[in-house]
């Protein structure tokens, strides 16, 4: 069947179940919803006007995934990684001191919605689209990006992911081995686990609410593990262990009432909108914290600072 017997109806029904799939793996290449959304629309382009050379000597899966891959490869040529704080230095020791680094013209790594991603594939899919995870991908270089990802989240055979990149396949195993090894250096294993969600984390999400719109730092201390990192990109601060973590919080915590938290999730984690209430009464968000619960505790808080990062999750910019 080719682009001369299917007209763009049919193009769009056969093809359309499968973008949701390209988004998550697009955003896994680059770090970027933005981007990634840019790139699953060229892919349908590429894909429309190559239909009629598509023979299905593959899936019509297999076959977006490899214009897909190959979409970002070209995107990212000389393109600067998207970190986050992170990645890019040593924790600060000063938490009680007003954030100043701000690097605005860094391209900071972006949370997705879980909404973005596929209802039926999400327990899936969100082990491999953990924020801890597509950070530490984008450490790798593109090349080894792709073949982690063909290989370890789509499972495709080297051989397959030889014939795409147009390595051998010696060469994908051995570019696997060491993006494996590189991932082991930059993110711990526990980070890129996906724990199942039950009753206790849901009891941690709840308590972390209460604790900010009471103000209750007291409230906070057992929710904390006492490894757990804060960081806010895109401030290149960003604080380690519970007491600097608790120190930073008591310095601009301080009246109950002023913060509210409206729950969402992102990057198949659960998260939180922080809202702060200004002197007219009406509360403007603030932040977007996706929230890393290990073992009935709060293993890590990014806050992402950029409120136009909610555009994506459909929340209201302010909250009366």
């Amino acid at each position: 069947m080719s682009a001369t017997t299917v007209d763009r109806d049919e193009f769009v029904r056969l093809t359309d179940p499968y973008r949701r799939e390209l988004l998550a793996h697009c955003y896994r290449m680059l770090g970027s919803v933005d981007e990634a959304e840019d790139l699953v629309q060229e892919t349908y382009l590429r894909a429309w006007r190559a239909y009629d050379g598509y023979e299905g000597r593959a899936s019509l899966r297999t076959w977006l995934h490899r214009i897909a891959t190959n979409t970002c490869l070209t995107a990212l040529e000389g393109r600067a990684r998207r970190p986050l704080p992170s990645g890019l230095g040593g924790p600060s020791e000063a938490p009680e001191e007003p954030l100043r680094a701000s690097a605005t013209d860094v391209p900071w790594l972006q949370p997705l919605p879980d909404t973005l991603v596929d209802p039926a594939n999400v327990v899936a899919a969100r082990g491999s689209l953990r924020l801890a995870l597509v950070a530490a991908l984008q450490q790798l270089p593109a090349r080894q990006r792709a073949v982690l990802i063909l290989r370890d989240v789509l499972a495709w055979r080297a051989s397959e992911v030889a014939a795409q990149l147009g390595m051998s396949t010696a060469a994908v195993k051995s570019s696997l081995q060491r993006a494996r090894a590189r991932l082991d250096e930059v993110a711990p294993d526990e980070d890129l686990v996906e724990e199942p969600e039950g009753a206790a984390d849901r009891d941690v999400l709840d308590r972390y609410v209460a604790a900010f719109e009471n103000a209750d730092l007291d409230a906070l201390i057992g929710l904390l593990q006492d490894g757990v990192e804060l960081e806010m990109p895109p401030f290149l601060e960003w604080y380690s262990g519970k007491k600097d973590v608790l120190r930073f919080l008591h310095a601009r915590v301080h009246e109950k009432g002023t913060l509210r938290m409206l729950r969402t999730r992102a990057n198949g984690q659960p998260a939180v909108a922080m809202y702060v209430r200004g002197d007219d009464g009406v509360n403007r968000v603030h932040s977007l914290q996706v929230l890393t619960v290990r073992e009935g505790a709060l293993a890590r808080i990014t806050a992402f600072l950029d409120p136009d990062a909610l555009d994506r999750f459909g929340l209201p910019k302010e909250w009366s």
